[in-house]
């Protein structure tokens, strides 16, 4: 069984609460109680996709990094990205640091948007008025998944994300859940 659950904005893609803060929410036990568990990981101040499945050794067959499997998220960052900016993502080779290591990004998607889309849910808290009047919106499709990748290259071209929905994991989109919902289905 596969899962495609909705994480609402700042919610653990885990199900036991974090001892250092514990207010923060986590996964609806309905979900454990299907025996699912995450495949991979989506940050706590991020939204959108995450995959769910009681299959063991699943997480590895699919999600493993020798797969390169795709994934698009859509970005609304504070700013708008150059053109420069936009080559670099796309012919890869932007340097970013991942702990104490530096990575070098692979070359990513990039299609700018000309606002979010219609689809998308309302975010609780809003993004602040003035950041949402010069934000702009772009789809990043990514083959690697290092840990706030996303966040980290849009800060390096200059543009910091304020808002991060991963619409698409593979051929499973979002678009048709609501935030918090979730669907079941076979692979």
């Amino acid at each position: 069984m596969l899962i495609l659950f909705n994480k609402p904005y700042q919610m653990l893609s885990q199900f036991n609460p974090n001892p250092d803060y514990p207010e923060q929410r986590t996964l609806p036990p309905a979900l454990a109680e299907l025996g699912a568990l995450p495949l991979g990981r989506l940050d706590y101040d991020s939204e959108g996709l995450l995959l769910l499945s009681d299959e063991p050794g699943l997480e590895r067959e699919v999600l493993h990094p020798d797969r390169q499997h795709t994934r698009t998220y859509l970005v609304q960052v504070d700013g708008t990205p150059t053109e420069e900016a936009v080559d670099l993502l796309k012919r890869g080779g932007l340097e970013i640091r991942v702990g104490k290591k530096r990575h070098v990004c692979a070359p990513v998607q990039v299609q700018m948007l000309s606002g979010p889309p219609e689809w998308l849910w309302e975010r609780s808290p809003m993004v602040d008025e003035a950041s949402e009047r010069r934000s702009s919106w772009m789809a990043l499709t990514l083959t690697e998944g290092k840990n706030r990748q996303v966040r980290r290259m849009t800060a390096k071209i200059g543009c910091p994300t304020l808002r991060l929905i991963r619409a698409q994991v593979l051929e499973y989109e979002v678009e048709a859940i609501r935030s918090g919902e979730y669907v079941q289905t076979e692979r």
